[in-house]
């Protein structure tokens, strides 16, 4: 049991290996997804503050994405609007802990407990927690158990209970075919078709859809927040959280989008996919004017 729960866990997180860089260049750049052009941080930002969600993806282990949304994050914070950060990272149910968190209110030992529990890599996502706490900006656990997603993934959404599927909401595969192509590479040519295919499909599109759903909960009773969602790229590219967010209300919204050549890169990028892509070549970091 310990290792198909192993292998359950790795085809979970494949969808986010897909979009592993290949090799760092100079400096970070953004491309405009519609023009195809490259803009200014300040054009960025500019246009960011028009939009009340910011979905900023990410390789989880990737220092230099953190740096990039600690930046955003950080700009964002001197607007007038209320600003939150939602988080794949943290489950729904340990919320009251991520606002003790904020408040000042919880030690650093006993909130790496918790975290622990959630997520892991702790010196990657640091300096964006420590940041959070020193200003006051509300941390929002988006996502719900693992458990849940890998009894998806192994077995569809009929296997799991009753009262599970009344909380959840019937969750169907229903994808473009750029999204099926995209879970057929995480799966692998021979594992990407069948019920292994409509299962791992379920999973990710309930992760999706109950991260969006957590989302609007937070708007709809904090409707004068801006919000910047770290997840991971799979999860972050408009065919994932966006779209499951838009099909239940009219939220302005941007993404943000790291390169991944091959994948999604300065030749093949489209506002389909994403409203920016930055080219994360190296440890230099954005700046803005204001």
């Amino acid at each position: 049991m310990r290792a198909l729960h192993k292998s359950i866990t790795t085809i979970l997180v494949a969808v986010h290996a897909l979009l592993l860089p290949t090799a760092p260049c100079a400096h970070p750049h953004i491309i405009n997804a519609a023009e195809k052009v490259e803009v200014s941080p300040d054009d960025l930002l500019a246009d960011l503050l028009l939009a009340q969600v910011i979905f900023m993806g990410e390789f989880h282990d990737h220092v230099g994405h953190h740096q990039a949304q600690l930046t955003i994050i950080d700009a964002l914070d001197n607007d007038e609007r209320p600003l939150a950060i939602g988080l794949e990272m943290f489950r729904k149910d340990s919320q009251k802990i991520l606002d003790l968190w904020t408040a000042r209110e919880l030690p650093l030992l006993q909130f790496l407990q918790v975290y622990g529990d959630n997520w892991s890599m702790w010196p990657a996502y640091r300096e964006i927690f420590l940041h959070a706490r020193s200003d006051g900006i509300k941390m929002l656990g988006l996502n719900i158990p693992r458990s849940l997603t890998a009894k998806v993934a192994r077995n569809g959404f009929k296997s799991l209970s009753a009262e599970e599927r009344q909380m959840l909401g019937n969750v169907q595969c229903v994808v473009s075919p750029a999204y099926g192509n995209f879970i057929r590479q995480a799966l692998g040519v021979h594992a990407g078709q069948g019920n292994q295919y409509l299962n791992f499909c379920e999973a990710q599109l309930l992760w999706d859809t109950m991260m969006a759903r957590n989302l609007l909960e937070f708007l709809h009773e904090n409707p004068d927040y801006r919000v910047v969602v770290l997840a991971g790229s799979g999860h972050a590219w408009k065919f994932g959280i966006p779209r499951q967010m838009l099909e239940r209300a009219d939220i302005s919204y941007r993404v943000l989008l790291p390169e991944v050549v091959g994948r999604v890169d300065r030749g093949n990028v489209s506002t389909e996919i994403t409203d920016y892509l930055w080219l994360d070549e190296g440890e230099d970091g954005w700046t803005f004017a204001q």
